[in-house]
């Protein structure tokens, strides 16, 4: 019988051995320990939690891209599937799990949606400070030793708009919830003596989910992964590789599956808003300037700069070294390749701090690269967020004999502390009343917008929660009074007036019970909940309009409304009647004809066949074949140089 010992059990050994010998680097405390400073991190959990809670509940809302979640999620409950539109296959749902955990608690509760959202959001952006305070807290601690006090935190929701996604309807809340909850169990992790192979596994799991989270997020998940796979494994029956094999299977079994059948269902391989605002672009200048339509207003560099320092400081301080007890076994462990000794590095807080702030920086650089939003602060909040979490809270404490007891060597650490403390507090409470965007309603030449503060405005209500709430806005109620006067159906079209809609007709015999209505208008969250299901709404950006995703994007177009379809296309696509006098007087018949032939492009419509085509399983093979291919088909929303790109011939004869 032989026994063979594997690196990983090494390293782990060793590990355990460092950790036994570690020691604290810092002045002997006359901090009160045990129950004090445990009362004293609850507490700053507790107002900091509370304080939050207080300033999203006064800024509550649901956006109207909010309004678009709930659009999908009565036809899960209508049993239509995770649709916008009955019978087409689009995702416009940019968060997977969003979609399906607001399913679910309105499943369970059989509550108005509205406020099921809201409550939901609530408790996930409460949850994710507490989370994130829990975190750092176990970096700094143990509590029981040193007074952890509220800094990034407060930082944090001091910046208006982390209040206003607090709410909203949006994925914000479940984004900073699900790196909170990474970021305390990676900090738990990489501080247990003993990790258990059940918890690794389910670090893995929750990592893998990062897709389905939000796209993006699959930086800070998979940087998550590489960390806990190339780490020693913990001491158990199973080899390490069959355990990094585990790591793998549990982190990619759900996504694999959902994207499996996301490209077989949809056509596409990452949700149909990828495409509507190409998110593969770039437009730096625009990032730029939503950076700093963010930074600038809140003067946010200063808590950054301060808590960094603050930060470094406490890592100095703070630090756990080893401490030398045997010679020779220390002179052993240096002799470790370097490859072992990064690994054991893996598996201790400077990593996963480093992974939190790489994530930070890669992640500001995508939201730069392809433009920001036209949100005010929305697209840079989860960076923010991952910036401040290793100073969520700083830990402070006194030397031997208190404050008199301050010397060359400690006063300077404490000082800093204390500043450090002081400062982010005033800097806070500036911050919190400052109103950046002051255009109202009006939108400057940037594109970005206060998109609360927009819609309170719009509306003529405080608190926009309800779907009825967005009947104020701007033609809303001409278009429900629209649909309720043509029961012959038809396709709507807003007019520059706000109070009247173009209705084009549908072509007689009118089938009975009428041939449905079709609205086409942008704001698709307010339409699509104040009309029944069966009404069809898309829109000139593409968000639950395939055929308008896949055009170019504008060169000068606002941000993250750069694409616009002419309605021509909508005429022909929706069968309505293409000649005057019924089409509306600002559309040309030549236009409409070459736009009908410019939906018979192949590739066009096999485009229109991958969403609304019946879903066979030969579709579903077809869809999971050349959803890459669906996802890269661009063309023109001039029918004309459509026309021309697609080799056809042009029904209307060239003028001379």
């Amino acid at each position: 019988m032989s026994l063979s010992i594997s690196s990983d059990e090494i390293a782990v050994a060793e590990t355990e051995k460092t950790g036994e010998r570690a020691a604290i680097e810092q002045p002997r405390s006359s901090a009160p320990s045990g129950r004090t400073p445990r009362a004293v991190f609850a507490g700053g959990i507790v107002v900091t939690i509370a304080l939050f809670a207080f300033g999203a509940w006064q800024r509550r809302w649901i956006a109207d891209d909010g309004l678009i979640v709930l659009r999908t999620v009565r036809n899960l409950l209508a049993g239509n599937g995770p649709v916008f539109n009955v019978g087409e296959r689009v995702e416009t749902n940019t968060s997977t799990a969003w979609t399906y955990i607001v399913w679910f608690f309105s499943w369970l509760t059989q509550a108005r949606l509205e406020y099921v959202v809201l409550g939901v959001a609530l408790t996930l952006s409460l949850l994710a400070l507490l989370f994130a305070m829990l975190g750092t807290g176990k970096l700094w601690g143990p509590a029981s030793s040193v007074l952890l006090l509220p800094a990034g935190a407060l930082a944090y929701i001091a910046v208006p708009p982390a209040r206003d996604y607090a709410t909203s309807g949006l994925e914000n809340c479940l984004v900073i919830c699900w790196i909170a909850l990474l970021w305390l169990l990676l900090i738990r992790w990489s501080k247990a003596r003993r990790p258990g192979v059940a918890g690794l596994l389910g670090l893995a799991f929750l990592a893998g989910l990062a897709p389905l989270v939000r796209p993006e997020m699959t930086v800070v998940g998979g940087l998550a992964l590489l960390l806990i796979f190339f780490a020693p494994m913990p001491a158990s029956r199973l080899r390490p590789w069959l355990l990094r094999g585990l790591i793998v299977a549990v982190a990619g079994a759900v996504p694999l599956v959902y994207q499996v059948w996301r490209m077989g269902y949809y056509g596409l391989p990452y949700p149909n808003t990828a495409v509507a605002k190409d998110a593969g672009g770039a437009k730096w200048g625009q990032g730029l300037t939503y950076l700093w339509d963010l930074a600038g207003p809140y003067y946010l560099y200063v808590p950054l700069a301060i808590l960094l320092v603050a930060g470094l400081v406490s890592a100095r301080v703070y630090r756990v070294a080893p401490v030398v007890v045997d010679p020779a076994a220390e002179q052993e462990r240096e002799g470790l390749g370097r490859i072992r000794r990064l690994r054991e590095w893996l598996r201790t807080p400077a990593a996963v701090v480093t992974l939190v702030l790489s994530s930070a920086v890669l992640l500001t650089v995508y939201a730069l690269r392809v433009g920001g939003d036209f949100m005010h602060g929305r697209m840079l909040l989860p960076q923010l967020f991952l910036f401040l979490l290793p100073v969520a809270v700083i830990p402070l404490r006194l030397p031997e004999g208190g404050v008199r007891a301050l010397n060359r060597r400690t006063a300077p650490a404490f000082g800093l502390m204390v500043v450090a403390l002081v400062g982010t507090v005033a800097w806070a409470l500036l911050a919190s009343g400052t109103t950046a965007i002051k255009t109202g309603t009006k939108i400057n030449e940037s594109g970005i917008v206060d998109e609360r503060v927009y819609y309170v405005l719009n509306t003529g209500h405080d608190h926009p929660i309800r779907a009825e709430d967005y009947l104020d806005y701007a033609r809303m109620r001409p278009m429900v009074e629209a649909i309720e006067n043509t029961p012959d159906g038809g396709l709507l079209l807003n007019s520059p007036s706000f109070t009247f809609w173009y209705v084009a007709p549908p072509p007689i015999p009118i089938p009975p019970g009428g041939a449905g209505h079709t609205v086409y208008f942008l704001n698709l969250g307010m339409t699509s909940m104040n009309v029944p299901l069966d009404v069809r709404v898309i829109d000139p950006m593409g968000l639950a309009f395939p055929l308008a995703a896949h055009t170019e994007r504008l060169t000068d177009g606002r941000i993250g409304h750069d694409k616009s379809l002419y309605p021509d296309w909508v005429i022909v696509e929706t069968g309505m009647v293409d000649r005057k006098p019924w089409l509306p007087w600002y559309m040309d018949e030549d236009w409409v004809k070459q736009a009908r032939v410019a939906m018979s492009c192949p590739e066009t419509y096999a485009l229109t066949l991958s969403y609304k085509g019946p879903l066979t399983f030969e579709r579903f093979k077809h869809n999971l074949l050349h959803a890459t291919d669906f996802a890269a088909y661009r063309m023109d929303r001039v029918p004309e140089y459509e026309i021309q790109r697609c080799g056809l011939v042009d029904p209307v004869p060239p003028v001379r």
